[in-house]
């Protein structure tokens, strides 16, 4: 099977749970919770949480996708205050939460979902004990991604971030999620510790490679591809790692902080092929999914294995 299959049936698999548990809600706040859960989205964290699960353990996939869910409802919750606290207006090509209702509302649909997915991670059908350990890594994983959006904020008014720095935020923010993704999926199929910790650390790894990739194409790919705002982290001075690798050759992208037109944008870009900028940026993400790869060379090779692979090498190919 090729991966794009493969993520077409996940992502139909979630969609059906997602409709079945969030699609009739007849309230402000069940709208606002199901909200971006039904707007779409790849449901890449669910399939790797399936993947890892198979690679250790054919078949124990169908066991675990109430677990599946419950990374695809974490997820959510963080970009509905992620968007809050970025002051975003569009996300999956819809408005944000807490543009469609209101701030206080927002906060609580992402509260719900926080909930929700300890709840789904207990109906998987697996031993106690093995839920109790997919819940405690799911539990230190969501501390970790608000450790990231801290650090991401803080950033903003802090000139000397070093690239040292801006990776632990990756870390926590974007690989904390990947990483809980295919380490509960090796936990809950009842993997061995040095596979669970390869798959833990291969997750990591791709999802660090994510967001650098998700960092190109906030500047790269126009609002109709992205489903986002272009250019958003240039205009708010994230110190994303273009804006690092920039700085070092520099260019001072703290200077276009600010309202950006479409053409200035262009010539932004522009300026950053010429000095190697986008070049070095994705040759980092390339050099994560690389030694994430290395990390599952342990596991048997197998059909999701090979899937597995193919994953981390579409994570920095993608263009939204």
């Amino acid at each position: 099977m090729e991966l794009k299959q493969y993520l077409e049936q996940t992502a139909n698999k979630v969609d059906s749970l997602i409709h079945q548990h969030f699609g009739s809600a007849c309230d402000d706040l069940g709208r606002a919770s199901a909200h971006l859960l039904l707007a779409g989205g790849k449901r890449l964290r669910p399939a790797l949480l399936l993947l890892a699960a198979d690679a250790v353990n054919r078949g124990s996939s169908s066991n675990v996708v109430p677990a599946a869910l419950a990374l695809e409802l974490t997820h959510s919750f963080t970009l509905i205050h992620d968007d809050i606290m970025d002051g975003d207006t569009v996300r999956r090509g819809v408005p944000t939460v807490h543009t469609q209702w209101d701030e206080p509302t927002a906060i609580l649909a992402g509260d719900v979902l926080f909930a929700t997915a300890f709840e789904f991670i207990c109906l998987a059908d697996v031993p106690d004990n093995a839920k109790v350990r997919a819940t405690s890594l799911l539990a230190r994983t969501c501390v970790e991604i608000c450790e990231g959006q801290h650090m991401d904020m803080s950033f903003e008014e802090q000139d000397d971030v070093s690239e040292g720095e801006y990776f632990k935020l990756v870390e926590k923010k974007t690989g904390a999620l990947y990483a809980a993704a295919a380490g509960i999926g090796s936990i809950l199929a009842q993997g061995n510790p040095r596979y669970t910790d390869a798959l833990f650390r291969f997750g990591q790894g791709i999802g660090m490679a994510f967001q650098i990739q998700d960092d190109l194409i906030d500047l790269l790919a126009p609002p109709e591809v992205s489903g986002k705002d272009q250019g958003s982290d240039l205009r708010k001075g994230k110190k994303t790692l273009i804006y690092l690798k920039a700085r070092e050759k520099g260019l001072d992208l703290a200077q276009f902080r600010g309202h950006l037109s479409p053409d200035q944008i262009r010539e932004i870009v522009s300026r950053l092929r010429e000095i190697g900028v986008i070049d070095e940026v994705q040759e980092t993400a390339e050099n994560f999914v690389r030694k994430g790869i290395q990390r599952i060379s342990i596991l048997p090779d197998s059909e999701e294995k090979s899937l597995l692979i193919q994953m981390g090498e579409h994570f920095i190919r993608r263009s939204y």
